[in-house]
């Protein structure tokens, strides 16, 4: 009998950005597989609820809107707020009722794989094991509460410890641990003493069949940046880099959304740069075809400690499109993009230094297409699913 696997996440298809990417290609490669799974999430919300009643986001055939063993809950706080407060309450929201959701449930299961941010959903898993006497699989794609201190919203120091004693009882419920970052590895050794065979290294990653060729690029400059606009990023370096790429007469395409993307358009407009273009949520599809008519893909975290641990999902989307990257990060996104030769760093963030690297690779093709075909390279050794989810597979079959 195929086993039986319950994934239980806040994002999942449609939902842009890499939490709701990777969950979809997750469950689509382990039915691939053979198991039987089923999905507890919630109604997409992500950035916010208006974009998916359009219906170019619900564009996989393979994934229906009524399908049996896919659950959405639906929450009425939609909104992911500025205020730290309020998207508490969302993610409470959403987990008690994941949580009525699972209790109604007469099913059963050989493994629960819940992801996590935000905390209380791994909360979520940890009930579902007990429940239905399943493996817990706790895959992280980001730490918390670390992250929260990071973004320098949240700092009540008690609950900052209820979290962080939480968090380090759940990492010892889980039968094994999965991440998307190797800088998280070591953080969950030392935080609640797992052994490092029981973490295992997952990265966010392409499908086959979304590496793009680069076309040849004519004309001027073109540098892009997708993804969040909000807290882990600087917004007053986007600014800045806005203005003076204008004054090189290189574009810039953002395809933005977050609780800063407002306050950045506004800047764009009162400045009146001419070269900058705001585009408005892409399905995934769409945004690596719009990433690969760029020559540059630009990534920016700001410079907290936590961040040094990361590796944000536009890395390996630009490297799936094969556009050399310029970017002001530190830790372990500096690690990849450097060891694998696919761009250049500015790890003091500095914008002039930034600028500079953007003009170096527009006047070198020659490096350009080296580092195209590094991205190609590196996609398929280290950040494919097709590859990865084999890891995955065996996991499954060793805790099982």
């Amino acid at each position: 009998m195929n086993k039986k696997i319950l994934i239980i996440s806040q994002h999942f298809y449609p939902e842009i950005g890499s939490a709701g990417n990777r969950i979809k290609n997750i469950y689509q490669l382990l039915v691939k597989e053979g198991y039987e799974v089923s999905v507890i999430t919630n109604d997409p919300a992500y950035p916010n609820k208006k974009i998916y009643e359009d219906r170019t986001f619900w564009n996989d055939p393979s994934i229906k809107d009524n399908a049996p063993n896919i659950s959405r809950i639906q929450v009425t706080n939609r909104k992911y707020s500025r205020s730290i407060t309020n998207r508490l309450f969302f993610y409470v929201e959403v987990a008690l009722k994941q949580t009525l959701r699972i209790m109604k449930d007469k099913g059963h299961y050989d493994i629960v794989f819940v992801t996590s941010p935000p905390i209380f959903i791994a909360i979520v898993g940890f009930l579902a094991k007990v429940k239905f006497k399943s493996r817990f699989l706790l895959d992280i794609r980001d730490l918390w509460p670390e992250s929260l201190k990071g973004v320098g919203v949240f700092n009540n120091t008690i609950i900052i410890k209820v979290f962080a004693t939480i968090e380090k009882f759940l990492y010892k419920q889980a039968d094994h641990i999965i991440v998307n970052s190797q800088g998280f590895v070591d953080y969950i050794n030392n935080k609640a003493s797992i052994p490092f065979d029981n973490i295992s290294y997952i990265p966010n990653a392409a499908r086959e069949d979304e590496i793009n060729g680069n076309p040849q690029l004519t004309g001027g400059g073109k540098v892009i940046y997708t993804g969040n606009i909000g807290l882990a990023q600087n917004i007053d370096f986007f600014k800045q880099l806005a203005k003076k790429l204008s004054l090189h007469n290189i574009d810039l395409t953002i395809i933005g959304y977050g609780i800063k993307s407002k306050e950045l358009k506004e800047f764009i407009f009162r400045e009146k740069l001419k070269n900058v273009t705001l585009q408005s949520p892409l399905t995934r599809q769409e945004c690596l075809e719009m990433i690969s008519l760029h020559h540059i893909g630009i990534v920016s975290l700001n410079d907290k400690e936590v961040f040094d641990t990361v590796l944000p999902g536009k890395v390996v989307d630009y490297m799936t499109c094969k556009i050399p990257i310029v970017a002001a990060v530190s830790g372990y996104s500096k690690k990849v993009i450097e060891q694998n030769k696919v761009g250049l760093v500015s790890e003091s963030r500095d914008v002039d230094e930034i600028v500079k690297h953007i003009q170096q690779l527009l006047n070198d093709s020659k490096k350009r297409e080296e580092m195209s075909q590094n991205s190609e390279k590196s996609i398929r050794e280290s950040f494919l699913w097709e590859k990865n989810i084999k890891r995955l597979n065996e996991i499954i079959e060793r805790i099982n």
